[in-house]
């Protein structure tokens, strides 16, 4: 069988070098047809799976996608105000034990934006 293939491949070959201008009409009319056909295809049957990629998002309204770095500084800012009011608080030995875990919450937030995670 694959000599026979090889053969009816050779004879082919043979033909379209012998006739070059049949061997063109006859490629030209296959790729018509073949464009024709898929053009008609995905006009009036379309696939259901045809544009499942949604584009990332460029312009948001939100404060996060506009710069991060800049959003990052003004969370940092806030939470060194509060980090020193909190120091003023404990300099008059008026701390509690809720501001002792707020100062270790704002101590790792501000680690985490500093390292940006």
């Amino acid at each position: 069988m694959n000599t026979t293939l090889k053969l009816k491949g050779q004879k082919l070959l043979q033909w379209a070098v012998q006739n070059p201008k049949k061997f063109f009409t006859y490629s030209m009319i296959l790729l018509s047809v073949s464009f024709i056909g898929s053009l008609i295809q995905g006009v009036f049957f379309p696939s259901k799976t045809a544009f499942k990629i949604r584009p990332p998002v460029l312009y948001s309204a939100s404060e996060m996608s506009q710069d991060p770095s800049l959003n990052n500084d003004k969370k940092m800012g806030k939470i060194i105000s509060e980090l020193k009011t909190l120091k003023i608080k404990r300099d008059d030995h008026a701390l509690e034990k809720e501001d002792s875990l707020r100062i270790d919450y704002l101590f790792n937030q501000y680690q985490k934006l500093k390292n940006g995670h």
